[in-house]
């Protein structure tokens, strides 16, 4: 007789625009979800565009019919909430959870979602997706047969004209750092190593976020690669992210493309041989996100752990207090 493994049920928290994302790339996995919103209106549009029902009442309401407790949970809600959210989940004994990037936004958040994971012998994972990018894995896969990164620079500059006028809740813009511009740094970081040192400068302000406008440094990563990074948010500028290895230069640039120039060389190519089919069906990275979470396999994840660790490098390079 064979053994069926046990089967995994999914709680999927919020109904807005990635969550929506993650019912597609869900669906694609056959695998038995719940949608759980809050408001009427979020609800009705995520059940237009998906064709999903959505449990309204949001999370507290869903819990106090004592559901028994799902294998996994993903945590699509608002920046403000993702906090809130997941050390809920915890406390209801959910085991496996994936929450939206930056998973909180205060030091003392991820340290109480690291005791609370702790207490509860649980898994919390933040959903960096350019983790997965099919650019990034390649990339990856040429800095090993490289022999590692040898150093790396980095930019994140925001469109600081195209934020200001965004309705979004208290306290949220005033960490934009945080919430948006690690998409960056935690790529830079996880393919060249985490900073062992660093030396960061900020300047400037914006109404929207008065700690800095202007931020550049450098340093050391934990693999001995030497790194600088920029970013001007009250100027021009892109997200981009350079690897150099002693044979090539990687560039992510757009991030959801790999080009490569080779040593010796001035052309810098796009390289064609990587198969961009689940980046160009799903939103890039969710797919393979996804999927190594339902099946736990989880090296290339930063845990919360791993977040509460880079903050106070977070914190230095956005000119952050706490």
């Amino acid at each position: 007789m064979i053994k069926r493994e046990k089967m995994k049920k999914i709680w999927l928290i919020g109904a807005g625009p990635m969550a929506q994302d993650y019912i597609k790339v869900i669906e694609a996995l056959k695998t038995n979800f719940i949608v759980i919103g809050r408001g009427e209106e979020t609800a009705q549009e995520c059940e237009k565009a998906t064709g999903c029902k959505v449990v309204i009442g949001g999370l507290d309401e869903f819990l106090d019919n004592k559901p028994e407790v799902c294998s996994h949970a993903i945590v699509s809600v608002g920046v403000e909430k993702l906090y809130q959210t997941t050390k809920e989940l915890l406390n209801y004994g959910v085991k496996n959870i994936l929450v939206e990037k930056p998973a909180g936004l205060h030091r003392e958040e991820f340290e109480d979602l690291v005791q609370a994971t702790r207490e509860n012998d649980a898994n919390v994972f933040v959903a960096y997706n350019r983790r997965f990018y099919a650019s990034v894995l390649h990339a990856k896969k040429i800095i090993k047969e490289d022999g590692g990164v040898t150093s790396f620079n980095f930019e994140f500059t925001e469109w600081g004209h195209v934020i200001a006028p965004l309705k979004k809740a208290e306290g949220v813009k005033e960490k934009w750092f945080l919430g948006n511009s690690t998409h960056v740094v935690d790529l830079a970081f996880f393919l060249g190593g985490n900073p062992k040192e660093i030396c960061s400068f900020t300047n400037g302000n914006l109404e929207w976020h008065p700690t800095s406008s202007v931020f550049s440094g450098a340093g050391k990563s934990d693999k001995n690669a030497l790194f600088s990074y920029h970013a001007n948010w009250e100027s021009a500028g892109r997200w981009s992210v350079e690897m150099l290895t002693k044979e090539h230069k990687l560039i992510l640039r757009p991030m959801e493309k790999l080009q490569i120039q080779k040593r010796g060389a001035i052309a810098q190519d796009f390289v064609e041989e990587i198969d961009y089919a689940l980046d160009d069906s799903y939103k890039p990275g969710l797919y393979l996100q996804t999927k190594n979470f339902l099946e736990e396999n989880t090296d290339n994840f930063c845990a919360i752990e791993d977040q509460l660790k880079m903050y106070s490098n977070y914190a230095k390079m956005a000119g952050y207090s706490n």
